[in-house]
């Protein structure tokens, strides 16, 4: 078996917010999706060996994976270690003649570096954490086609155009607050309530190089139109929300009781609940005249031009198969695209949820106009 060596990028910005802004929008968007967050790695390139929709009874519609695939595979990931590590190991166990080189940082400065590599790529495939970065690099011509054996099988609108991504998993998101400090009477149900004074200097949000956050911007945008939306960012900076560079230390201090609020995505809650932090969790906007709840999804594509393009296919297959999917649900409480992938018990059902009636790849078709909001409102 082959050894692991990381290394790791630190989530500090390589380009400055317009830059990066101007990068994304100049790769244009491709097709539609009907779902995501945006996880952000405190780590970076790691060379490494061995060391999860609503529940549903039908069958699942994909073999298990095969072994055989060999040679160095290099993942670009804006997935935290700790939540793609499971997968590679199970990956590894099947193919023991492949050694993975994991490379994890924030979405933006992913994408910079494949659109940087593009004449002479470095990395064989990119997973992200959301659906309008990975839409932008199809569109510039960063990925090469694949349709996985499973594809078929999950939602026609998380797939890429020509086959040029797909989607792994999906997540929503939602409101979980410190239950010493809030009660579930008192929780927002909203969204729009944590503009509410009553939460000033009570809330605690990933900041706008979160791609969750962007996608979820970008979604009010669509909704609402830029009034509405302008006037909600402008809210939580008015009431003082704090802004961090990742979910996972807004779940932590969240749980730690440092903040009563967070906004999240839902499988954040529920790994701060594993950890026995005091915790609830919101479903928002479920009234029948508010906007329902907002999903996204993850992604993984096969990079144009790789060395290795058969392991990055049959690591795709993998995240695909029924094994892969339940390892992202039970270990992360994700939401399973296949059909037949049990949900973590503890995890809620989509189903009976109202959702947000928006596609997140028109939501990112005009993405200056998104960005150019995010500035306008002063939100870093």
């Amino acid at each position: 078996m082959k050894g692991i060596h990381r290394t790791h990028i630190h989530p500090a910005r390589i380009v400055s917010a317009l830059a990066l802004f101007g990068l994304i929008l100049a790769f244009g968007l491709l097709a539609g999706c009907g779902a995501t967050t945006s996880d952000v790695a405190d780590t970076g390139a790691t060379t490494t060996g061995p060391s999860q929709g609503a529940d549903t009874t039908a069958p699942a519609e994909a073999a298990a994976p095969a072994g055989g695939a060999s040679g160095r595979l290099v993942i670009y990931s804006a997935r935290n270690e700790p939540l793609v590590q499971p997968a590679i190991d199970a990956f590894m166990a099947l193919n023991p003649d492949v050694e993975i080189a994991l490379k994890t940082g924030k979405n933006g400065e992913l994408a910079n570096a494949l659109a940087e590599e593009r004449a002479n790529p470095q990395a064989d495939l990119f997973v992200t954490t959301e659906l309008l970065t990975v839409q932008s690099l199809a569109a510039d011509g960063v990925f090469a086609p694949y349709r996985s054996p499973a594809a078929n099988a999950i939602p026609a609108e998380l797939r890429g155009p020509d086959d040029l991504w797909t989607g792994i998993t999906r997540r929503a998101r939602v409101i979980m607050y410190n239950t010493e400090l809030v009660t579930a009477d008192e929780a927002p149900t909203s969204i729009f309530d944590l503009v509410d004074p009553k939460w000033k200097g009570q809330v605690a949000a990933a900041d706008s190089t979160n791609g969750s956050m962007q996608a979820q911007v970008a979604a009010l945008r669509v909704l609402l139109g830029e009034g509405p939306t302008l006037e909600w960012l402008e809210g939580l900076l008015a009431n003082e929300v704090t802004f961090f560079g990742g979910h996972t230390d807004v779940r932590k201090a969240v749980g730690a009781g440092e903040f009563k609020i967070g906004l999240v995505n839902h499988y954040y809650y529920y790994l701060q609940q594993a950890e026995g932090s005091p915790v609830g969790i919101v479903f928002p906007d479920q009234g029948e005249a508010e906007i329902g709840l907002f999903t996204n999804a993850t992604a993984a594509a096969v990079i144009a031009g790789s060395a290795n393009p058969t392991a990055a296919q049959a690591f795709i297959d993998f995240l695909l198969s029924p094994e892969g999917q339940k390892l992202f649900a039970e270990a992360n409480y994700e939401y399973p695209l296949l059909p037949g992938v049990a949900l973590h018990p503890d995890v809620q059902p989509l189903d009976g949820l109202r959702q947000a009636d928006v596609d997140v790849a028109a939501a990112a078709l005009d993405l200056d106009a998104t960005f150019t909001l995010i500035e306008k409102s002063g939100m870093q």
